[in-house]
C-alpha cells in the first residue's frame, strides 16, 4: 500500500520529534523581484543561500512544503568519505586528473560541513566514524583493495581494513565477512542541519518562503519568470533548481537524468546498553548490497535502521512492517523490540549514481542526483552554484564533466526501465 507524499512537511520521525521544529517562513503572497532564485529548501538550496546572501546578493529561496522536509531532513544522517562512485571508477570515467579533483571536492565539502555546523553553532550531533560492511566473502578483498589505493594513490590515511572478526568486534551481527572503518566519515542529525542552514541562510539576509512550489518557468531576456502555486511570480536574473528528486515535471533538461525513489528508515524503542552493544564503537554503519542496509544508534540509544527500497509512486503506509525484516536480517536478537517510528522520503538517483550538475542555459543552474551522498555533498555544490552565479565557473566545469547519462525509454518508459533495472539488482542482492 502506499501513499503519496509530496513532503509538504515533516513526516512523523524520529528526527522530527527531536529537532525542535521552528516557526515556519511565510509563503509567498505578491510578486517579487530578486537577483537569484531557488527552488529547494534542502542542503543544496540553503547552503547556495547562505553563501549568496553573505555575498550581498539578494536571493529568494522557495520550499513547496518546509524547509527540510525532504530528503534532508528524512535521510540517515551518514557522512561517507569521497564522491557517490568511488575513486577507481572516477579514474576509468573521467581521467586520474579530474578524479584527483573530484576527491579534493569531496575532502572539501567534510571540512565546509564541519565549519558550517561549528560557525552556526549547529547542535547536530556530529560522530565520528563510519564502517562499510561486506555482505559477501568476496567482498572484502575489494574494500580492503580500495582502502590502500586511497591511502597510497589520495593520501587518505582514515580509512583501515577489517577482518571478519574485527567487524564482528564492533558490529553484533554474523551478516559480515569483512569491511573498513572510516574514522574520517561519521554520522549526524539530519533534520537539525537543514534547521541550522535554514536560520544561518535567513540570518544572512536570503528570503525564505515555505509552502510556495515553483510550479513552472520561462525564460527570456529580462531574466526568469517563475510560476507558483500561490498564483504569484518569482523574477529573477537567474534561477538554481536545487530540489532533487522532488522536481518532477519543473524542467525536462533535469527530469531527462534524475528520477526519485523512496528509501525507509525505522527507529526502535530506547535499547539503553543493550543497544550499545549492537555498533561497539557507536559508528555508522553501511553495507555493500545494491540495496543498502545503513543503520546507526541515537543519542539516546535507538537503533535507527533504513533498509528497503521502492520503485513506485508515493510512499509505503506500513514502513514499521516493511523496515522490520530487514533489520532483523542483520540483529535477529532485535525480534522483540518496539518500533517507535518509521518514514520513507524521496531521493534524487541518476542512471550513473554520479550527481547532475550542469549549466543548463546562461540563466539556470542545477545539482541534483545525489544518490545517496547528498548529507555530505550537496552544501559544498550548494556553494559552487553560489561561486557560479558569481561568475566563477571552474569547479562546476569540473563536477559538469560526471557522466551522467539519460534514462533511457524517455517520458513514457523511463520509469518502468527504471524499476526493471533496480529490481534486478536488489535480486542479486539476495543470491
Amino acid at each position: 500500500m502506499t501513499s503519496p507524499d509530496p513532503h509538504p512537511s515533516h513526516p512523523a520521525s524520529w528526527y522530527a520529534a527531536t529537532a525542535g521544529i521552528p516557526p515556519a517562513f511565510s509563503p509567498l503572497k505578491a510578486d517579487i523581484r530578486a537577483d537569484v532564485a531557488i527552488v529547494g529548501g534542502g542542503y543544496t538550496g540553503l547552503s547556495a543561500a547562505l553563501h549568496l546572501a553573505r555575498a550581498g546578493v539578494d536571493v529568494v529561496l522557495l520550499e513547496a512544503g518546509r524547509v527540510g522536509a525532504g530528503a534532508s531532513g528524512r535521510n540517515g544522517g551518514q557522512i561517507h568519505t569521497g564522491q557517490r562512485r568511488d575513486q577507481s571508477y572516477l579514474e576509468g570515467a573521467v581521467g586520474r586528473e579530474d578524479a584527483r579533483k573530484m576527491w579534493e571536492l569531496a575532502q572539501e565539502a567534510k571540512s565546509l560541513l564541519r565549519a558550517l555546523v561549528i560557525d552556526h553553532s549547529i547542535e547536530c550531533d556530529w560522530t565520528d566514524g563510519l564502517i562499510h560492511a561486506a555482505h559477501k566473502p568476496a567482498l572484502v578483498e575489494e574494500d580492503h583493495a580500495y582502502a590502500r589505493h586511497l591511502r597510497d594513490a589520495y593520501g587518505y590515511q582514515d580509512i583501515t581494513p577489517l577482518s571478519r572478526e574485527e567487524v564482528r568486534a564492533l558490529v553484533a551481527s554474523d551478516a559480515y565477512h569483512g569491511g573498513t572503518l572510516d574514522k574520517g566519515g561519521g554520522h549526524l542529525h539530519p533534520l537539525k542541519l537543514a534547521f541550522g542552514l535554514a536560520g544561518a541562510a535567513a540570518g544572512a539576509g536570503a528570503r525564505l518562503f515555505e509552502g510556495t512550489r515553483a510550479l513552472s518557468f520561462a525564460e527570456d531576456a529580462s531574466g526568469v519568470r517563475i510560476r507558483t502555486s500561490g498564483g504569484h511570480t518569482l523574477t529573477a536574473d537567474r534561477l538554481l533548481e536545487c530540489g532533487d528528486g522532488l522536481m518532477d515535471g519543473l524542467d525536462r533538461r533535469v527530469d531527462a537524468h534524475v528520477m526519485s525513489i523512496a528509501n525507509y528508515i525505522a527507529a526502535t524503542e530506547p535499547l539503553g546498553e543493550r543497544g550499545a552493544a549492537l555498533i561497539t564503537n557507536n559508528a555508522a554503519v553501511a553495507d555493500s548490497r545494491f540495496v543498502v542496509n545503513y543503520f546507526r544508534l541515537s543519542p539516546d540509544k535507538r537503533l535507527l535502521f533504513g533498509g528497503g527500497e521502492s520503485y513506485r509512486p508515493g510512499l509505503r503506509s506500513n514502513i514499521p512492517e516493511f523496515v522490520r525484516p530487514y533489520m532483523l536480517r542483520i540483529f535477529p536478537q532485535l525480534a522483540d523490540v518496539r518500533i517507535d517510528f518509521g518514514w520513507g522520503g524521496l531521493l534524487g538517483l541518476t542512471m550513473s549514481r554520479n550527481p547532475f550538475v550542469r549549466r543548463l542555459s546562461e540563466r539556470v543552474l542545477v545539482a541534483a542526483g545525489y544518490s545517496g551522498q547528498g548529507v555530505l555533498l550537496a552544501p559544498l555544490f550548494g556553494k559552487i552554484l553560489a561561486e557560479a552565479v558569481a561568475g566563477d565557473m571552474a569547479r562546476l566545469d569540473v563536477l559538469s564533466r560526471f557522466p551522467v547519462p539519460a534514462f533511457p525509454g524517455g517520458p513514457l518508459m523511463r520509469y518502468p526501465l527504471l524499476v526493471a533495472g533496480l529490481s534486478y539488482y536488489a535480486l542479486r542482492d539476495r543470491l
